[in-house]
């Protein structure tokens, strides 16, 4: 489901499947959950960041819900609700995190994406589409709450979410969705990726410190996570 592999200063979680489409689904939300917290404990001392990739068509396509079945839905909103515990380990995670998009990301690997730090993403293949309004279902506050707290701009905010608009690299890169877009293939979107980790671990921020602020810098997100922020003085290096 997922691999975490430790690269000197950067851990490198890698989103794998058969089909290549990296659905997720209760398996993989317990892989991803894992793996952030091992992140998580060995990141202590500082210096390290976190890479998400995957290989083939798609970085994450959708839920994985069996839509033949009469409880389709509801399966789909229980899966929603528990992906919500993936969401909080991400976004309060103490070391800078890149999602290195290379393929399609829909519904919920948007959301996985766009909850690290900074959004890599190919530019000459793959989109980024929010399906929910073309499956008639809504949307949980923390998906909503996370959409404002990371998209920009209302008019890029209602083309997502209430047009449904299917977004590629360049595109996304005007709107405010991602950060980059200028790579041509899977290996140089994630060779882009491992330059700006070690850029950023270079700094060796305190892990501590790291972590409030991005709560603080995202409080309606992190507020209906139940992140709560605190206050920290950690002595300087300066």
């Amino acid at each position: 489901m997922c691999t975490l592999e430790k690269r000197g200063s950067l851990f490198i979680l890698t989103l794998i499947s058969d089909d290549h489409e990296h659905r997720l689904g209760p398996s993989l939300i317990d892989f991803l959950l894992s793996a952030l917290s091992q992140v998580n404990s060995q990141a202590i001392n500082g210096g390290f960041a976190l890479i998400t990739v995957a290989h083939g068509k798609f970085f994450c396509n959708s839920f994985d819900v069996p839509w033949g079945q009469s409880d389709a839905r509801s399966c789909l909103h229980q899966m929603v609700d528990s992906f919500k515990s993936v969401m909080s380990a991400l976004l309060s995670l103490p070391v800078p995190t890149i999602a290195a998009i290379s393929g399609h990301a829909a519904a919920g690997e948007l959301v996985l994406a766009l909850g690290h730090d900074y959004v890599l993403m190919r530019r000459d293949r793959g989109f980024l589409y929010m399906s929910e309004v073309d499956l008639a279902m809504t949307l949980p506050e923390y998906i909503t709450a996370l959409m404002r707290s990371k998209i920009e701009g209302s008019a890029a905010r209602r083309d997502v979410l209430l047009k449904g608009m299917k977004v590629k690299g360049e595109e996304a890169v005007r709107m405010g969705i991602v950060d980059f877009a200028t790579h041509d293939s899977e290996e140089s979107v994630v060779e882009v990726a491992v330059r700006l980790g070690d850029r950023l671990t270079e700094r060796k921020w305190n892990v501590e410190v790291y972590a409030e602020i991005r709560k603080s810098l995202y409080p309606e997100i992190c507020g209906v996570l139940g992140l709560v922020s605190k206050t920290i003085v950690a002595p300087s290096k300066l």
